[in-house]
């Protein structure tokens, strides 16, 4: 008889040979995420309990995907989505990330309260450097959000990563780990939106392969337009590993070309998009029409082929365009 673990487990592996397939997996009360396909690719999720019981919220599916294939040396990236979505919301670009050469990792976060919301209104410039370094570094540093250390960024990703080393050995996750903390060397690091910031962060902190920052790190005072000091502050990260992009229509376009040029984003590696949202948008007329359509799957822009159209654009960030 199995045990009550062995019936929820929430990891499937769908091994696709030379076709598109879809993973379903398997939950006693929750339906199936919407998985990325990837032709020639492994496609499976993990949920955040299962890699750390510690974690009790926001329990979204983490994605893992990567080509058949791949080279052992290859980087591991890791996407965060924006406010409220989840690593499915991404599945598009995390196809564009496997399929460019890397192990993929759409990673489950607490993403509930907004930094602009949270910090925008309140006139200390540096409440966004607490909330970051507390939301993605686990450090109890600030008072205006109730993340428990279990949940931070780091914690949820050197769980994950030891959990897929302990299951899926022979994948070659153990790679990304180093005393069971990120290799963070060996790690790419994107994000949209609050995600995006969030990336960013990371990238200032530690020394990372890459950094993908999508409509992220306007970090700012509502009132004075003062922007958060962590924004303009030294970066581990070398300059030429950064890359970003933003919607010309989108409501926060000044301030996120602002922010790319207060944390020295090459201007080569800045990308200021203008293609109109995908139609399915139009049934939420009072969101930002232009904010999440370089990334939501539901959303982005189609060629006439019906593929990304921003597919280009992603494979340039990505370090994989011709």
């Amino acid at each position: 008889m199995q045990t009550r673990s062995e019936r929820n487990r929430v990891v499937r592996l769908i091994v696709c040979a030379g076709f598109c397939c879809v993973a379903a997996v398997a939950r006693a009360q929750a339906p199936a995420p919407q998985l990325p396909q990837l032709a020639g690719g492994v496609v499976y999720t993990v949920s955040p309990g299962e890699a750390d019981p510690q974690i009790k919220r926001f329990t979204a599916d983490n994605i893992v995907m990567f080509k058949r294939g791949v080279a052992r040396d290859a980087n591991l990236l890791v996407y965060f989505s924006g406010t409220g979505g989840t690593p499915a919301s991404g599945s598009l670009f995390l196809e564009a990330g496997a399929k460019a050469g890397y192990r993929v990792i759409g990673l489950t976060y607490d993403n509930a309260n907004a930094v602009p919301t949270v910090c925008g209104p309140n006139p200390d410039p540096a409440c966004s450097d607490r909330f970051r370094q507390k939301r993605v570094f686990g450090d109890d540093v600030s008072k205006d959000i109730d993340d428990l250390p279990a949940e931070s960024i780091v914690n949820r990703l050197a769980k994950l990563l030891q959990y897929l080393d302990a299951h899926h050995h022979d994948e070659g996750w153990g790679r990304y780990l180093r005393g069971g903390k990120p290799n963070w060397g060996r790690i790419a690091f994107a994000g949209h939106s609050q995600g995006g910031g969030h990336a960013a962060y990371v990238a200032k902190k530690k020394k990372v392969a890459r950094v993908i920052v999508l409509s992220g790190a306007g970090d700012w005072v509502n009132a004075t337009k003062v922007f958060a000091p962590w924004v303009a502050s030294p970066s581990k990260t070398p300059p030429d590993r950064w890359y970003a992009a933003y919607h010309q229509k989108e409501s926060r376009a000044e301030a996120l070309a602002k922010a790319c040029e207060l944390l020295k984003i090459p201007p080569g590696h800045v990308r200021a998009l203008t293609l109109e949202p995908n139609a399915p948008l139009a049934a939420n007329p009072g969101a930002d029409q232009y904010h999440g359509s370089m990334i939501s799957a539901r959303t982005t822009p189609r060629d006439p082929q019906g593929n990304p159209a921003y597919a280009a654009d992603w494979a340039f960030f990505l370090g994989a365009a011709n």
